[in-house]
């Protein structure tokens, strides 16, 4: 039952982790050829620039991730004549990041009808809710939880029984018997391929819980190890003022969140690498600050920012990926997710194939259980001539 769904997330999945050079291959027109001898805009600018091209819009958040083109998320503002949004029809403008010159817009999260602009955007839905919404994101968290567990029994039962020459009979199960037959092969490629790659195949399942089924994963996590993150109490907590426009822009914002992360790292003894992104938390008045630093795992999307007030600049928090070993396995398995361990070429190389691994693994899965179900129903089905008694 589980198998199209896999096929599914392990096709969508293996794509993803090359989400942004497929992008540009079928959508050049959003990236940019920069000029000889020009120098990037810096994040703030890039983001005001975004709002003075459409005025419509209020920057959420963009990360400064790719050499060629900035994709900015942004919602709509409140039309002052009628109190309500305005009404557009695209949720990321792309900019130049080194002109500020507009290459595009479009809608990631609508995927009404699919595109060669939002085809990336429809794989990412695909892979993380079956396009289906709050519905498929929690169907697609128990098929997690069932592989999860299916990782656990699967891994058991290529063990050999009884202690006796343990490691030289469990041999067998790492390899294929190419000679033998049909079944045999099939049989061979299932539980090897397992067995090779579990650590992995057992990470994205499990990693699938924390994103789809994270009550489960909380429980079972902050069992065994210290979920405390003073970043989500403060979340939880904090008690801010809407704004759409506040006291400072985004180039100013952009500067004391730099101020005050480097404060943080001085404090706290850690190196702080490149600025990475910036965002608007407008619900509660906060800017958020991010950047690549000593402590990430991640190199595309860190897990480090500073908290500080939209109005005042004031420190408010700093959100790292390291407050407990909780969080930190949390921050473990988003980056083996995401194909994003410390920016290895190689390990990214390895997550595109393990989503075809699971095609494999799906596929003979379900042939060795219609060749046993097959042989127990011609079992069960045999007629047995009745023994005449005197």
């Amino acid at each position: 039952m589980m198998t199209v769904f896999l096929v599914v997330v392990g096709i969508t999945g293996s794509l993803l982790a090359y989400r942004t050079d497929i992008d540009r291959l079928i959508n050049p027109q959003f990236f940019a050829k920069r000029e000889p001898g020009s120098k990037r805009l810096t994040m703030g600018e890039i983001a005001t620039r975004a709002e003075q091209i459409e005025p419509r819009i209020q920057v959420w958040y963009l990360y400064d991730q790719v050499p060629d083109s900035v994709s900015i998320r942004c919602v709509p503002r409140k039309d002052p004549k009628t109190g309500k949004s305005y009404a557009i029809d695209f949720d990321h403008i792309i900019l130049d990041p080194y002109t500020g010159r507009e290459l595009g817009r479009r809608s990631e999260f609508d995927i009404k009808s699919v595109n060669r602009e939002n085809f990336m955007g429809f794989l990412y839905q695909l892979h993380t809710s079956l396009a289906a919404g709050d519905g498929g994101w929690a169907f697609l968290g128990y098929v997690a939880l069932v592989w999860t567990i299916d990782c656990v029994v699967g891994f058991y039962l290529t063990l050999p029984l009884g202690l006796s020459r343990f490691l030289r009979r469990w041999k067998f199960a790492w390899w294929v018997k190419w000679r033998a037959n049909g079944f045999r092969i099939h049989f061979d490629l299932h539980r090897a391929n397992g067995l090779w790659l579990w650590p992995l195949l057992f990470i994205f399942a499990w990693s699938g819980v924390m994103f789809n089924f994270a009550s489960v994963y909380e429980k079972v996590t902050c069992s065994v190890a210290n979920c405390r993150d003073p970043g989500m109490d403060f979340v939880t907590s904090f008690k801010g003022h809407v704004t759409e426009s506040p006291h400072l822009d985004w180039r100013a914002a952009e500067a004391r969140g730099a101020e005050l992360l480097a404060q943080q790292a001085a404090l706290r003894r850690f190196k702080v690498l490149r600025p990475a992104g910036i965002a608007l938390i407008g619900n509660v008045g906060i800017y958020s600050y991010i950047a690549q630093t000593s402590l990430d795992v991640r190199r595309d999307t860190p897990d480090t920012a500073v908290f500080l007030d939209a109005d005042t600049g004031q420190f408010r928090l700093l959100l790292t990926p390291r407050p407990s070993s909780g969080v930190f396995i949390g921050a473990m398995l988003r980056a083996a997710h995401f194909g994003d361990l410390y920016g290895s070429p190689l390990y990214r190389f390895l997550v595109f194939g393990i989503g075809f691994v699971i095609v494999v693994l799906s596929y003979t899965g379900v042939y060795i259980w219609y060749r046993k179900w097959k042989v127990r129903r011609v079992a069960g089905t045999r007629c047995v001539t009745p023994v005449a008694t005197p």
